[in-house]
Protein backbone atom coordinates (compact mmCIF):
# COMPACT_ATOMS: atom_id res chain seq x y z
CA UNK A 1 0.00 0.00 0.00
CA UNK A 2 2.65 2.15 1.00
CA UNK A 3 4.26 2.17 -2.73
CA UNK A 4 0.92 2.19 -4.48
CA UNK A 5 0.11 5.38 -2.20
CA UNK A 6 3.55 7.05 -3.00
CA UNK A 7 2.96 6.14 -6.95
CA UNK A 8 -0.44 8.00 -7.08
CA UNK A 9 1.55 11.46 -5.16
CA UNK A 10 4.21 11.18 -7.54
CA UNK A 11 2.10 11.16 -10.42
CA UNK A 12 -0.79 13.81 -9.05
CA UNK A 13 1.92 16.09 -8.67
CA UNK A 14 3.91 15.43 -11.62
CA UNK A 15 0.39 16.03 -13.73
CA UNK A 16 -0.11 18.99 -12.05
CA UNK A 17 3.12 20.79 -12.83
CA UNK A 18 2.81 19.35 -16.64
CA UNK A 19 -0.66 20.69 -16.78
CA UNK A 20 0.00 24.70 -15.61
CA UNK A 21 1.13 25.60 -19.04
CA UNK A 22 -2.53 25.08 -20.31
CA UNK A 23 -4.81 25.58 -17.34
CA UNK A 24 -8.59 25.19 -18.06
CA UNK A 25 -11.02 28.02 -16.84
CA UNK A 26 -14.48 28.79 -17.03
CA UNK A 27 -15.20 31.78 -19.21
CA UNK A 28 -16.12 35.30 -17.25
CA UNK A 29 -19.92 34.34 -18.01
CA UNK A 30 -19.02 31.84 -15.78
CA UNK A 31 -19.28 29.07 -18.49
CA UNK A 32 -17.08 25.87 -19.76
CA UNK A 33 -18.06 24.60 -23.12
CA UNK A 34 -17.16 20.94 -24.33
CA UNK A 35 -17.63 19.07 -27.92
CA UNK A 36 -17.32 15.15 -27.37
CA UNK A 37 -16.11 13.26 -30.80
CA UNK A 38 -16.46 10.02 -30.44
CA UNK A 39 -15.84 6.84 -32.95
CA UNK A 40 -14.56 8.90 -35.64
CA UNK A 41 -13.24 5.32 -37.37
CA UNK A 42 -10.15 7.67 -38.75
CA UNK A 43 -8.69 6.44 -41.72
CA UNK A 44 -6.23 8.21 -43.11
CA UNK A 45 -6.81 8.77 -47.78
CA UNK A 46 -9.80 7.49 -47.07
CA UNK A 47 -12.24 9.61 -48.96
CA UNK A 48 -15.32 8.65 -46.29
CA UNK A 49 -13.26 10.01 -43.12
CA UNK A 50 -12.90 14.11 -45.09
CA UNK A 51 -16.53 13.61 -43.62
CA UNK A 52 -15.44 13.83 -39.97
CA UNK A 53 -12.74 16.42 -40.93
CA UNK A 54 -15.73 18.66 -42.51
CA UNK A 55 -17.79 17.80 -39.25
CA UNK A 56 -15.10 18.51 -36.72
CA UNK A 57 -13.62 21.77 -38.34
CA UNK A 58 -17.77 23.14 -38.63
CA UNK A 59 -18.63 22.12 -35.14
CA UNK A 60 -15.40 23.96 -33.73
CA UNK A 61 -15.72 26.93 -35.63
CA UNK A 62 -19.43 27.10 -34.87
CA UNK A 63 -19.70 26.47 -30.98
CA UNK A 64 -16.08 27.28 -29.96
CA UNK A 65 -15.35 24.94 -27.17
CA UNK A 66 -12.78 25.57 -24.48
CA UNK A 67 -12.23 21.90 -24.67
CA UNK A 68 -12.53 18.85 -27.60
CA UNK A 69 -12.94 15.64 -25.81
CA UNK A 70 -12.44 11.92 -28.49
CA UNK A 71 -13.84 9.14 -26.60
CA UNK A 72 -12.32 6.32 -28.44
CA UNK A 73 -11.95 4.67 -31.58
CA UNK A 74 -10.40 7.61 -33.23
CA UNK A 75 -8.06 6.38 -36.02
CA UNK A 76 -8.84 2.57 -36.84
CA UNK A 77 -6.79 2.04 -39.64
CA UNK A 78 -2.73 2.10 -40.67
CA UNK A 79 -0.99 4.55 -40.88
CA UNK A 80 -1.86 5.02 -37.70
CA UNK A 81 0.00 8.36 -37.27
CA UNK A 82 -0.87 10.01 -40.37
CA UNK A 83 -4.66 9.63 -39.01
CA UNK A 84 -3.63 10.90 -35.24
CA UNK A 85 -1.58 13.29 -36.83
CA UNK A 86 -5.02 14.41 -39.90
CA UNK A 87 -7.24 14.29 -37.03
CA UNK A 88 -5.74 16.08 -34.48
CA UNK A 89 -4.35 18.91 -36.63
CA UNK A 90 -8.32 20.38 -36.59
CA UNK A 91 -8.17 20.70 -33.21
CA UNK A 92 -4.23 22.07 -32.86
CA UNK A 93 -4.25 24.57 -35.14
CA UNK A 94 -7.01 25.84 -33.32
CA UNK A 95 -5.33 26.26 -30.46
CA UNK A 96 -8.50 23.94 -28.24
CA UNK A 97 -6.84 22.12 -25.34
CA UNK A 98 -8.05 18.28 -25.50
CA UNK A 99 -8.29 15.01 -24.02
CA UNK A 100 -8.32 11.52 -25.56
CA UNK A 101 -9.34 8.40 -24.50
CA UNK A 102 -9.00 5.31 -26.49
CA UNK A 103 -11.21 2.61 -27.76
CA UNK A 104 -11.03 -0.76 -28.76
CA UNK A 105 -10.58 -0.53 -32.04
CA UNK A 106 -7.44 1.91 -31.62
CA UNK A 107 -4.94 -0.73 -31.20
CA UNK A 108 -5.85 -3.13 -33.88
CA UNK A 109 -3.34 -2.23 -36.46
CA UNK A 110 0.54 -1.61 -36.45
CA UNK A 111 0.93 0.14 -33.28
CA UNK A 112 0.17 -1.47 -29.84
CA UNK A 113 -1.71 0.31 -27.47
CA UNK A 114 1.27 1.50 -25.35
CA UNK A 115 2.42 3.01 -28.74
CA UNK A 116 -0.54 4.82 -29.68
CA UNK A 117 -1.05 6.63 -25.98
CA UNK A 118 2.74 7.53 -26.27
CA UNK A 119 2.15 9.11 -29.95
CA UNK A 120 -0.53 10.82 -28.62
CA UNK A 121 1.01 12.33 -25.28
CA UNK A 122 3.59 13.76 -27.38
CA UNK A 123 1.08 16.07 -29.38
CA UNK A 124 0.65 19.83 -28.52
CA UNK A 125 -2.73 20.60 -26.16
CA UNK A 126 -3.37 17.28 -24.98
CA UNK A 127 -4.11 17.91 -21.23
CA UNK A 128 -4.17 13.90 -20.28
CA UNK A 129 -0.31 13.50 -21.43
CA UNK A 130 0.56 10.95 -19.10
CA UNK A 131 0.73 7.70 -21.05
CA UNK A 132 1.24 5.35 -17.89
CA UNK A 133 0.57 6.03 -14.39
CA UNK A 134 2.39 3.44 -12.29
CA UNK A 135 0.53 1.11 -10.05
CA UNK A 136 -2.56 1.92 -12.88
CA UNK A 137 -3.99 0.02 -15.63
CA UNK A 138 -4.49 1.52 -19.09
CA UNK A 139 -3.48 4.67 -21.33
CA UNK A 140 -3.85 7.90 -21.15
CA UNK A 141 -6.03 7.90 -17.79
CA UNK A 142 -5.93 11.61 -16.22
CA UNK A 143 -8.06 14.00 -13.64
CA UNK A 144 -8.22 17.60 -15.18
CA UNK A 145 -9.34 20.49 -12.98
CA UNK A 146 -11.67 23.49 -14.45
CA UNK A 147 -9.92 26.91 -12.49
CA UNK A 148 -12.99 29.25 -11.05
CA UNK A 149 -12.63 32.63 -11.73
CA UNK A 150 -11.23 33.35 -8.69
CA UNK A 151 -8.06 30.41 -9.33
CA UNK A 152 -9.74 28.10 -7.44
CA UNK A 153 -10.57 24.39 -8.71
CA UNK A 154 -14.52 24.42 -9.51
CA UNK A 155 -14.97 21.27 -11.46
CA UNK A 156 -13.00 18.16 -12.27
CA UNK A 157 -12.27 16.04 -15.58
CA UNK A 158 -11.74 12.64 -15.33
CA UNK A 159 -10.71 10.44 -18.85
CA UNK A 160 -10.10 7.02 -18.85
CA UNK A 161 -9.06 4.45 -20.34
CA UNK A 162 -11.98 1.50 -20.46
CA UNK A 163 -9.33 -0.88 -22.73
CA UNK A 164 -10.42 -3.16 -25.11
CA UNK A 165 -12.08 -6.97 -24.87
CA UNK A 166 -11.39 -8.83 -22.46
CA UNK A 167 -8.33 -11.02 -21.50
CA UNK A 168 -9.82 -13.50 -19.58
CA UNK A 169 -10.61 -16.57 -21.39
CA UNK A 170 -13.79 -17.65 -19.46
CA UNK A 171 -15.37 -14.33 -20.30
CA UNK A 172 -16.32 -12.95 -24.13
CA UNK A 173 -16.80 -9.37 -25.24
CA UNK A 174 -15.24 -6.16 -24.25
CA UNK A 175 -13.17 -5.07 -21.26
CA UNK A 176 -13.48 -3.62 -18.10
CA UNK A 177 -12.40 -1.02 -15.79
CA UNK A 178 -9.85 -3.09 -13.27
CA UNK A 179 -9.76 -2.25 -9.65
CA UNK A 180 -6.51 -0.65 -9.38
CA UNK A 181 -8.59 1.98 -12.08
CA UNK A 182 -11.22 2.20 -9.74
CA UNK A 183 -9.13 2.64 -6.79
CA UNK A 184 -7.24 5.69 -8.69
CA UNK A 185 -10.76 7.19 -9.30
CA UNK A 186 -11.47 7.05 -5.60
CA UNK A 187 -8.23 8.55 -4.60
CA UNK A 188 -8.12 11.41 -6.86
CA UNK A 189 -11.49 12.30 -6.08
CA UNK A 190 -10.69 12.23 -2.57
CA UNK A 191 -7.79 14.39 -2.95
CA UNK A 192 -9.81 17.15 -4.92
CA UNK A 193 -12.73 16.55 -2.19
CA UNK A 194 -10.25 17.39 0.81
CA UNK A 195 -8.03 20.36 -0.87
CA UNK A 196 -11.28 22.09 -1.45
CA UNK A 197 -13.51 20.69 1.71
CA UNK A 198 -16.15 20.94 -0.86
CA UNK A 199 -17.20 17.98 -3.71
CA UNK A 200 -16.81 19.41 -7.42
CA UNK A 201 -19.09 19.18 -9.69
CA UNK A 202 -17.16 16.61 -12.25
CA UNK A 203 -17.76 14.80 -15.70
CA UNK A 204 -16.14 11.22 -16.88
CA UNK A 205 -15.22 10.62 -20.03
CA UNK A 206 -14.43 6.56 -21.57
CA UNK A 207 -15.28 4.52 -24.48
CA UNK A 208 -17.00 1.71 -23.76
CA UNK A 209 -20.75 2.42 -21.66
CA UNK A 210 -20.72 0.80 -18.02
CA UNK A 211 -23.29 -2.10 -17.50
CA UNK A 212 -25.30 0.14 -15.74
CA UNK A 213 -25.91 1.81 -18.91
CA UNK A 214 -28.51 -0.99 -19.93
CA UNK A 215 -29.76 -1.25 -16.30
CA UNK A 216 -30.76 2.45 -16.09
CA UNK A 217 -32.23 2.11 -19.85
CA UNK A 218 -33.99 -0.69 -19.24
CA UNK A 219 -36.44 1.14 -16.54
CA UNK A 220 -38.81 3.02 -17.51
CA UNK A 221 -39.25 5.10 -13.89
CA UNK A 222 -35.76 6.31 -15.13
CA UNK A 223 -36.36 10.04 -17.22
CA UNK A 224 -34.38 9.92 -20.38
CA UNK A 225 -33.55 11.83 -23.61
CA UNK A 226 -32.47 10.48 -26.82
CA UNK A 227 -33.03 7.12 -28.79
CA UNK A 228 -31.56 3.33 -28.08
CA UNK A 229 -31.01 1.68 -31.81
CA UNK A 230 -29.09 -1.76 -30.18
CA UNK A 231 -28.18 -2.74 -27.45
CA UNK A 232 -25.55 -1.92 -24.94
CA UNK A 233 -22.42 -2.84 -25.92
CA UNK A 234 -21.21 -3.40 -21.91
CA UNK A 235 -18.75 -5.76 -20.82
CA UNK A 236 -20.10 -8.96 -19.03
CA UNK A 237 -17.91 -7.91 -15.96
CA UNK A 238 -18.74 -5.38 -13.40
CA UNK A 239 -15.91 -4.02 -11.32
CA UNK A 240 -17.56 -1.39 -9.73
CA UNK A 241 -16.43 1.98 -11.11
CA UNK A 242 -20.75 3.10 -11.41
CA UNK A 243 -20.79 2.30 -7.48
CA UNK A 244 -17.52 4.37 -7.07
CA UNK A 245 -18.70 6.93 -8.69
CA UNK A 246 -21.71 7.08 -7.13
CA UNK A 247 -20.58 6.93 -3.60
CA UNK A 248 -17.94 9.72 -4.35
CA UNK A 249 -20.96 11.74 -5.54
CA UNK A 250 -18.63 13.89 -7.84
CA UNK A 251 -19.35 13.01 -11.28
CA UNK A 252 -22.61 14.43 -12.67
CA UNK A 253 -22.02 12.68 -15.68
CA UNK A 254 -20.21 9.83 -18.17
CA UNK A 255 -20.02 10.14 -21.42
CA UNK A 256 -19.15 7.01 -23.39
CA UNK A 257 -19.06 6.49 -27.16
CA UNK A 258 -18.97 2.50 -28.70
CA UNK A 259 -22.61 2.22 -29.64
CA UNK A 260 -23.05 4.17 -32.85
CA UNK A 261 -26.43 4.38 -32.95
CA UNK A 262 -27.47 4.98 -29.03
CA UNK A 263 -27.21 8.32 -28.20
CA UNK A 264 -29.39 9.31 -25.00
CA UNK A 265 -28.72 10.32 -21.61
CA UNK A 266 -30.88 8.43 -18.80
CA UNK A 267 -30.70 9.69 -15.19
CA UNK A 268 -29.57 6.91 -12.82
CA UNK A 269 -29.46 7.87 -9.02
CA UNK A 270 -28.03 11.13 -9.89
CA UNK A 271 -25.71 10.71 -12.88
CA UNK A 272 -26.56 10.93 -16.77
CA UNK A 273 -25.17 8.12 -18.40
CA UNK A 274 -24.62 9.53 -21.48
CA UNK A 275 -23.69 8.83 -24.89
CA UNK A 276 -22.23 10.66 -27.52
CA UNK A 277 -23.18 11.54 -30.79
CA UNK A 278 -20.98 9.43 -33.99
CA UNK A 279 -18.62 11.22 -35.20
CA UNK A 280 -17.56 8.74 -37.98
CA UNK A 281 -18.44 8.00 -41.71
CA UNK A 282 -19.06 5.10 -43.88
CA UNK A 283 -15.37 3.74 -42.80
CA UNK A 284 -17.86 1.86 -40.57
CA UNK A 285 -22.06 1.16 -39.44
CA UNK A 286 -23.52 4.87 -38.80
CA UNK A 287 -26.13 6.46 -37.77
CA UNK A 288 -28.12 8.70 -40.37
CA UNK A 289 -26.14 11.12 -39.94
CA UNK A 290 -23.16 12.33 -38.10
CA UNK A 291 -22.51 14.83 -35.19
CA UNK A 292 -20.84 15.90 -31.97
CA UNK A 293 -21.85 16.12 -28.32
CA UNK A 294 -21.88 19.95 -26.41
CA UNK A 295 -21.50 19.90 -23.14
CA UNK A 296 -21.64 23.35 -20.68
CA UNK A 297 -20.72 23.75 -17.53
CA UNK A 298 -22.05 26.31 -15.34
CA UNK A 299 -19.65 27.59 -12.60
CA UNK A 300 -20.67 26.79 -8.66
CA UNK A 301 -23.59 24.97 -10.17
CA UNK A 302 -24.03 21.03 -10.22
CA UNK A 303 -25.85 21.11 -13.20
CA UNK A 304 -25.10 21.06 -16.97
CA UNK A 305 -26.82 21.59 -20.57
CA UNK A 306 -26.06 19.44 -23.19
CA UNK A 307 -27.48 18.42 -27.02
CA UNK A 308 -26.17 16.98 -29.83
CA UNK A 309 -25.15 19.13 -33.20
CA UNK A 310 -25.55 16.74 -36.28
CA UNK A 311 -22.43 17.79 -39.33
CA UNK A 312 -25.97 20.07 -40.80
CA UNK A 313 -26.22 22.02 -37.56
CA UNK A 314 -29.41 20.31 -36.79
CA UNK A 315 -29.68 20.54 -32.98
CA UNK A 316 -31.28 17.74 -31.23
CA UNK A 317 -32.28 16.28 -27.68
CA UNK A 318 -31.37 19.90 -25.71
CA UNK A 319 -31.52 19.67 -21.68
CA UNK A 320 -30.48 21.05 -18.40
CA UNK A 321 -29.38 18.05 -16.20
CA UNK A 322 -30.33 17.21 -13.81
CA UNK A 323 -33.93 17.33 -14.98
CA UNK A 324 -36.26 19.74 -13.86
CA UNK A 325 -38.47 18.55 -10.90
CA UNK A 326 -42.17 18.43 -11.76
CA UNK A 327 -43.84 20.66 -9.68
CA UNK A 328 -46.48 19.39 -7.18
CA UNK A 329 -50.41 20.89 -7.93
Amino acid sequence: MKNKSLSFVTFFLLFSIASRSQELQFRSDSTFRIVQFTDIHYKAGATPSKKSIALMRSTLDEIKPDLVVFTGDVVVSAPTKQGWDEVLDVVIARKIPYLVTLGNHDDENEMKRAEVAAYVATKPYLLNKTAETSGVDGYLNGAIAIKGRSGANAALLYAMDSHAYSKNKKVDGYGWFNHNQVQWYRQTSASFRESRKDTLPALAFFHIPLPEFKIAFDNIKNKRRGVRYENECAPQINTGMYAAMLESGDVLGMFVGHDHVNDYLVDYNGIALTYGCFSGSENTYLRTKNGARVIELKEGKKEFKTYLREFDGVILYPLTYPFPVPVKK
